[in-house]
């Protein structure tokens, strides 16, 4: 039987209106629905398979004491996907294969570390974490599409260190992250999404980040091809057996032409951007094309007949 195709690509838009805030906005998420894959699976893979073989020390790392649960993690995966992917997957007492891929991989002697292993079988990227008493550690990671973060900076810091760089992270939501990681229940799935605006759609993006010397390259006339919106879908999953939980994070990255295709986006989007906080602008980057962005912006919705808000000062 053939295996059934690829669905398109997701386009997620997790762009709130009103005024800004920080917060957490978990919504529950099925254990169905705890990976995605979609018509991007081979040439994403294809590129994770790429870095893991040739830029290994900067896309994986575990601490000592990780063990158990890095093979915990390519255990529950792997059964996920045979049980909720079979048209793709299938489990053949040890042996999982592959039908996207062609490959077969050998689940009791993996060839590589089983949280690697489990990083060439997704498009998420999968850090464990390791809830303490005094705030959760991140103990290890695949990481193959970081939005300007380098995986050596962070690993075996606790996530208020991990995010130190945010803007009032530690003020406003380090405490009631440190709080959902340790009391996050086995057997659920947590989701939450997070944007950010670059003018590289590259996954892998380890820098980048803090430039502010404005783009002249980049106009009204064609930030819809040379400016990305780019989502993170962020799910978190209790490990039950060694307790930690597995923050996957799944990328995407869309030209700003297909966001301003959709009816309202554009102008909820401008207004977002108007309404951040200076700090928070800063750390996205956006004086790189903030202005052209936003007369883009506001000429797409003026296009539908919305309205993005009054012009930036």
């Amino acid at each position: 039987m053939a295996a059934p195709p690829l669905a398109a690509e997701a386009l997620h838009l997790p762009v709130e209106e009103g005024p800004w805030r920080m917060a957490m906005a978990l919504t529950a998420c099925t254990l169905a629905e705890w990976i995605e894959i979609d018509d991007r699976y081979p040439a994403e893979l294809a590129e994770r398979r790429h870095l893991l073989d040739t830029r290994h020390a900067e896309v994986f790392a575990a601490l000592p004491g990780s063990e158990e649960a890095r093979a915990e993690t390519l255990a529950i995966l792997a059964a996920h996907l045979a049980q909720h992917h079979p048209g793709w997957f299938r489990r053949d007492g040890d042996t999982l294969h592959n039908g996207l891929t062609g490959e077969t991989w050998d689940l009791a002697a993996p060839l590589h570390d089983p949280l690697e292993v489990a990083g060439r079988l997704v498009q998420e990227d999968l850090c464990l974490i390791r809830p303490e008493a005094d705030g959760p550690i991140l103990e290890a990671a695949v990481l193959c599409a970081p939005s300007r973060w380098r995986l050596s900076e962070k690993i075996g810091r606790p996530m208020l260190a991990v995010h130190g760089p945010v803007p009032f992270y530690a003020d406003r939501l380090g405490a009631a992250v440190d709080r959902f990681m340790r009391h996050l229940h086995s057997g659920r799935v947590a989701l939450r999404m997070n944007w950010s605006v670059v003018d590289d759609p590259a996954l892998f993006q380890p820098t980048g980040r803090g430039r502010t010397a404005p783009d002249a390259g980049i106009t009204p006339e064609n930030a819809g091809a040379k400016v990305f919106f780019r989502t993170e879908r962020q799910t978190f999953r209790l490990l039950p057996d060694s307790g930690r939980v597995v923050f996957g994070i799944r990328v995407h990255s869309y030209p700003m032409s297909r966001l301003a295709a959709q009816p309202g986006a554009a102008a909820r989007l401008a207004a977002a951007i108007r309404a951040l906080p200076p700090e928070m602008a800063a750390y996205k980057s956006l004086s790189v094309f903030r202005d052209a962005l936003l007369d883009y912006l506001d000429e797409a919705s003026a296009v539908c007949g919305l309205t993005a808000g009054p012009a930036a000062p």
